[in-house]
């Protein structure tokens, strides 16, 4: 018998959401398996928390589930919503997801009172979960399951990962608001365009300490099946505009300018974002890119000395960033550029040199500030924070530590904790001062052309 199953979304808090990619995924999955799957959207229509209790309570459903991320507002968000399925007088089987819970599911089945953890991807061990729950059968025998068994907690080894990714069924855009989704922004693009998130592959080959990503190794999806999709959503919702948002889609120089080429003999007219490596932002791959529709190459810079960038495992040198930062600006891309500062080896000359680098850098896509590193749990900088005792584990974090990502969870420097905060306001002061001095040059030549040479193209004082 199909079980019924309810899939929450969050709220963050936003006007626009980014699409719910993660649960999409797995409505779909478990849909193509013929269970019945509800989305309750509570960051479309901001619902409060306790609306969730009378949704459960005025429908029938057999399994709840909710997935979030490792942030600190994701953990605080997910604790009110667990209280509020808990209260539930129909309360489902409750089930949690997503790299928050995996990597402490102990943790987290303790704080939330939820009966089970789908750890690591939720389109196989989801759909495991719900045939054993079909079946009644034991769950010690569905891998990638945390769960409860009377008063102890089971954790079984981990699913093997779905190496053919192109048997993953789309996500269930058909489930959702799509034409509030599509609204979502990107730096440069165009007030007309349509959006949307896609993945082009799964996981990465770099081994970052900061990444809390615990699948190794990386899958991409066959070209064909990446284009079908962008095809797809072209003549379904409008979309004009796909944001690549898996870790890497420039894994590699050939694979990027394959993908490249593949987008411009199908024919296909669209704009895009990626995230992207600096030691593959050569001019040959990004002519490619900037043919094929590339806006704006999003790069995990995080640092701009070597010796920290080897600390952190960043299989990146500071004259690679340079000199592929020069290349994206030279062909007219527009480039993220990412730094955290709090790194192993970090001190106020690296910070100061991460300044001196973003101001220089800046072509004002979008407005660059620098938080502190934050220990994910997952991460092998989290283990290394409790191996040196800076660190207590998830309690610690989640409950003491890792109280806002602007704010330090971890010190791995020399720096007091104030001192920290007081040169990272200063940084970000001088980051935020120069992004709205831009702005306001840009405004006033905007009154200047309208009004000492007629400008009739002028069509407002709007923001970028």
């Amino acid at each position: 018998m199909a079980l019924r199953v309810c899939l929450v979304v969050y709220d963050n808090g936003s006007y626009i959401n980014y699409f719910p990619q993660g649960i999409a995924y797995v409505a779909a999955a478990l849909r193509q398996k013929g269970h019945e799957v509800t989305i309750w959207a509570q960051d479309v229509h901001h619902y409060p928390d306790e609306e969730l209790t009378g949704f459960l309570d005025d429908h029938e459903f057999d399994v709840v589930g909710i997935g979030v991320i490792a942030g600190y507002y994701q953990y605080r968000r997910l604790l009110r919503l667990s209280e509020a399925v808990n209260r539930a007088k129909k309360r489902p089987y409750f089930v949690l997801g997503g790299y928050g819970p995996t990597p402490e599911p102990e943790f987290f089945l303790g704080k939330t009172q939820a009966d089970a953890i789908v750890m690591g991807e939720g389109e196989r061990v989801a759909c495991d979960l719900m045939a054993a729950l079909e079946g009644n059968t034991p769950l010690d025998g569905v891998l990638g399951l945390a769960f409860r068994d009377g008063s102890k907690v089971k954790v079984n080894a981990r699913a093997p990962l779905i190496e053919d990714i192109a048997s993953i069924p789309w996500p269930a855009y058909d489930l959702f608001e799509m034409p509030y989704y599509r609204l979502y922004r990107r730096p440069n693009i165009k007030p007309t365009e349509f959006a949307l998130p896609m993945l082009s592959g799964r996981g990465c080959t770099f081994k970052c300490t900061f990444c809390y990503r615990m699948d190794t190794g990386h899958r991409p999806r066959p070209h064909d099946d990446i284009l079908d999709e962008v095809e797809f959503l072209q003549k379904t919702y409008r979309i004009d505009y796909i944001d690549f948002s898996d870790d890497l889609l420039m894994i590699s120089g050939p694979r990027t300018v394959e993908f490249c080429e593949s987008i411009i003999r199908r024919g296909l007219k669209f704009r895009w974002a990626c995230n992207g490596r600096l030691n593959y932002a050569t001019p040959d791959v990004l002519k490619v890119m900037k043919e094929a529709g590339a806006s704006f190459i999003n790069y995990g810079i995080e640092s701009v000395d070597n010796e920290v960038l080897k600390n952190m495992k960043k299989g990146l040198r500071y004259e690679q960033i340079i000199e592929g930062i020069k290349n994206t600006r030279a062909l007219g891309l527009s480039p993220g550029l990412n730094i955290i500062f709090g790194n192993i080896g970090d001190n106020l000359d690296t910070l100061r040199r991460s300044v001196e680098f973003l101001l220089e850098h800046d072509d004002q896509g979008q407005m660059r500030t620098i938080r502190p590193v934050t220990p994910y749990p997952g991460s092998p900088l989290y283990y290394h924070a409790i191996e040196k005792g800076l660190l207590e584990g998830p309690e610690d974090f989640y409950e003491r530590k890792h109280t806002n990502s602007d704010l330090l969870a971890v010190n791995f420097t020399e720096l007091s904790d104030d001192a920290f905060h007081q040169a990272l306001m200063e940084a970000n002061e001088t980051l935020v001062t120069n992004y709205y001095a831009k702005l306001r040059d840009h405004f006033i030549d905007d009154a200047r052309r309208l009004y000492k040479e007629h400008d009739v193209t002028f069509r407002g004082f709007r923001q970028l």
